[in-house]
């Protein structure tokens, strides 16, 4: 198994299981105040940047958005 194929099988499992990589920057946010104390507003924002991160690649988000809305056809010109 070559680096590449790591990567998309570590981004799939990612993007499929959300909530546990949110659990565990969580986790390793709180680990992290604890050991840099003073600095949480910047632990917050890389932890919440973590947490919105689309590790799916993008294909998580192309299945979850509905269709465009149907445009009605042009009216007809006499």
């Amino acid at each position: 198994m070559d680096f590449q194929s790591l990567v998309s099988k570590a981004k799939d499992l990612l993007g499929k299981h959300d909530d546990k990589v949110d659990k565990a920057i969580d986790k390793a946010g709180d680990a992290a105040k604890k050991k840099f104390q003073g600095h949480d507003e910047q632990i917050d924002k890389v932890t919440q940047a973590g947490k919105d991160y689309d590790f799916s690649g993008g294909q998580q988000q192309q299945q979850q958005q509905p269709p465009p809305p149907q445009q009605p056809p042009p009216p007809e010109s006499r």
